[in-house]
Order: structure tokens, then sequence, then C-alpha cells
């Protein structure tokens, strides 16, 4: 057995003169976790195949320089609002945000300059769990045009059974909205050098919400019954993707949020991830009632990664737990509202096995 454990070490200097640093998180069986405070990034994530090999599974750089460019986001802490606010604005109160519109007229995880280029204020310690790691932040009042100063609070946890936890809080001084999550790029068998289209996936969800040409939810929340976006039991990504279907037309793949099964709240099944390959398993809970698939469709081969890996289009996979997205412009979603006095909260966990 490993002896479980956390280390930091230096991960580079920002533009600023700001120091980044990287974590190690360690548990007893030997998988290893390393995330920096730069961006809340989880850089590297290393679990077992089916023979007990140690592999790092998710797509990123080797250094902080590659980082800062950080064009798909690889591992990043996203927010103040994960995935898009149409034309980059909302009304709360009778009062219209403009926020930073980032791609496009719309406004896309938390901005220019959001919680993925920040420095968090970090807290190595050794639970009761495993090695956890604490990141703290402040996002101003009008930051990237958001209402209220937020204090948010996020703890990545790595349990002696090989689950990655996330835990998130924060709490704000004036109403605003707030929708956290992960974005890492996954690829169960050789972390992006080759396409995950034979990775079979199971999603706990029977409705997703359509999108238009700028990848905005319409409103509708449409059955996946019958439709390329069926997932109730697993099936290979790359099954269906090149169907004739406009949605898949829209987004160059799935690019879509699903309406979540589990009770709003709980910790429940998302997701199960199966690679044939290596042999290695994903599963996937939430708190949250909503969650992006999304297949990599804008890796295009121009991003070198580690190990002089090239990421090419679908060589990577993410599975971000959220809100829906625009549900600031879309009374009938679950709301994202945060007043002073609450607290938002949610957990999302990452358990990794072989069959």
């Amino acid at each position: 057995m490993t002896k479980a454990g956390i280390t930091r070490q230096p991960f580079g200097i920002l533009p600023n003169g700001e120091t980044a640093d990287l974590y190690t998180l360690v548990n007893a069986r030997g998988a290893q976790a390393q995330i920096t405070n730069y961006g809340g990034i989880l850089v590297s994530l290393r679990v077992p195949d089916s023979r007990g090999a140690l592999d790092d599974i998710v797509l990123g750089y080797d250094d902080l320089d590659g980082y800062l460019a950080n064009k798909p986001y690889f591992g990043a802490t996203v927010g103040r609002y994960a995935n898009r606010i149409a034309n980059a604005r909302f009304a709360l109160g009778g009062v219209e945000y403009q926020l930073a519109a980032n791609d496009g007229v719309h406004h896309l995880h938390g901005g220019a300059r959001g919680f993925d280029k920040a420095i968090w204020r970090a807290t190595g310690t050794l639970g009761l769990h495993g090695p956890m790691l604490e990141l703290r932040h402040t996002s101003g009042n009008a930051e990237e045009g958001y209402p209220g100063t937020l204090e948010v609070a996020i703890n990545y946890t790595l349990t002696e059974d090989s689950e990655l936890r996330i835990d998130y809080e924060a709490r704000t001084d004036r109403v605003t909205v707030v929708n956290l999550s992960h974005h890492s790029y996954f690829n169960l068998r050789d972390a992006g050098a080759s396409p995950i289209l034979d990775h079979e996936i199971e999603i706990s969800a029977d409705r997703y919400t359509p999108v238009d040409d700028g990848l905005i939810p319409t409103g509708a929340i449409a059955a996946v019954h019958g439709t390329p976006f069926e997932f109730r039991r697993l099936r290979s990504i790359g099954a269906r993707i090149e169907q004739d279907h406009d949605q898949l037309h829209v987004a160059g793949g799935y690019d879509h949020n699903y309406v979540l099964n589990g009770k709003r709240g709980e910790l429940t099944l998302a997701a199960r991830v199966s690679e044939p390959h290596s042999g290695r398993t994903l599963a996937v809970y939430t708190t949250q009632p909503g969650m992006q698939f999304y297949t990599g469709n804008f890796l295009d081969g121009t991003i070198t990664g580690k190990a002089g890996t090239v990421y090419h289009k679908r060589h990577g996979f993410c599975l971000e737990t959220q809100h829906f997205p625009d549900s600031p412009n879309k009374p009938h979603f679950p709301s994202t509202r945060l007043e002073p006095g609450q607290r938002y909260q949610h957990t999302t966990l990452y358990k990794f096995g072989t069959k």
C-alpha cells in the first residue's frame, strides 16, 4: 500500500508576477490527482487499468504556460456561470446586467477572466476520507458584469475508494446567479492520444435541452427516446454521432445539457462510462439537475498537450455537472438565483474502477 498524502511544488509564474503551485494528492492505493491553484485546474489524474497499471486519463498541458492560453478549459473550475448565457445579459429584480461577451455575442464559462483564470487560495490537508485540497476565491462585485461579491470554496478529495470528490460552496452579499462546474476532458484509454468513440456511456436522463445555432438552449425540454441522444443504457459514443439529426449538425456532435433523472439536491448517479481496451470505468454522481455531455467537437489538431500528444477532434469527452445553460433567461429552468444569507452548495463525485 502507498502512504496517502499531499505535496506542493512550484508550477510557474503568471505574466503579472503571481506564482502558481501544483498540489499532488495520492491515496493509499497509489491513485494520484494533480491540481493547480491557477484556475482550480485538474492537471492530471492517474488511476489503474484492469491490469493495475496507473496512467493519466485527462487532457491538459505539461506546464503552466499551456494553461495560460487555456482555450478549451482543460480541467478547469468554471464560473461564476458555467456554460452559456444568451447575448451575455440577464435581469434580476427588474435590473438588467451586461456580462462579458466572450463567445461571439454570448457569455461562456464566466467570461473573459472567469474562475478558470484566477489564483485560488489553497490549503492541503489529510482528511478522514483521503487527501483534500481546499481552494478559496473572492469574486468582487461587477466582476465580468455579475452583481455581488461572491465568496467561493471548493474542496477536492481523492478518497481511498479512488473517487475524486468535488464539493462546492458559495455565498453572496447581493442577489446574483451562480453555476459552478468542473471541465475535465476525459479519455479513459490514453488521455487523448486516440478517439473516444468506442467508449460506452450511459446517462441517467430521459430528457435533454435542444440548442440553437449559437448553442443556446431553445427553451424546449425534449425526450431522448428514439433519438441519437438516448443513452439510457450503455452505448458507444460513436454509434450514432454521425446520424442525420439537426441537433448533431448544430453542435458538430454531442454538446448538450441532459436533464438528470435524480432528485435535485441528492447525490445520485448521472452517468457511467466504460472503456473496452483499458477496462477502466467511470461513474459520475451529482446533486446537480443537469449535466453537459460534450465530445470534444472543437478539438482540431492544433493543440499539443501533455507529452507531445496532439489533441484531435473527439479525442476527449466532458461530463460537466451543472444547472442548465441560460437559466437566468429561462424562468422554467431550475433557478440559479442566490441571495444574501443563502448558501450555494453542491457535490460531484467521479468514481473510477475497472471491469
